[in-house]
């Protein structure tokens, strides 16, 4: 019985490892977009690309972070996500401070983030 519940909690741990290694939350310290959608989505692709370029432009102030349904299911139940494309905007703290839905311009999450003060 002793070795049966070592293999379990070992598989369980095991188990969790990939979405802790993943990062459920942002770096301390350092605010976070997180862009949740799904490949097959063309608002997301979309999405995608702004992020990418932000992340070029302002990826030493913010952690910009795509999270895929098919990928990080657990991140989505994590913060309620029930529609995509959906932008959550995560304090230094990792607390969440604004979310939108519905893609964006690059200009629009620059704008977002210098009003949350994210982005100098």
């Amino acid at each position: 019985m002793g070795l049966f519940g070592l293999v379990v909690g070992f598989l369980v741990v095991w188990q969790a490892l990939p979405i802790q290694a993943q990062g459920s939350t942002p770096a301390k310290g350092k605010p976070a977009l997180y862009e949740f959608g799904a490949k097959y989505c063309i608002p997301c692709r979309e999405m995608k690309e702004v992020m990418a370029a932000l992340k070029t432009s302002h990826g030493d102030q913010v952690e910009f972070r795509m999270v895929y349904v098919d990928e990080e299911k657990p991140l989505f139940e994590q913060y309620k996500i029930v529609a995509i494309p959906t932008q959550v905007f995560l304090n230094a703290e990792g607390k969440e401070v604004d979310r939108h839905l519905g893609a964006l311009s690059k200009e629009e999450v620059l704008k977002k983030l210098t009003e949350l003060k994210f982005i100098r």
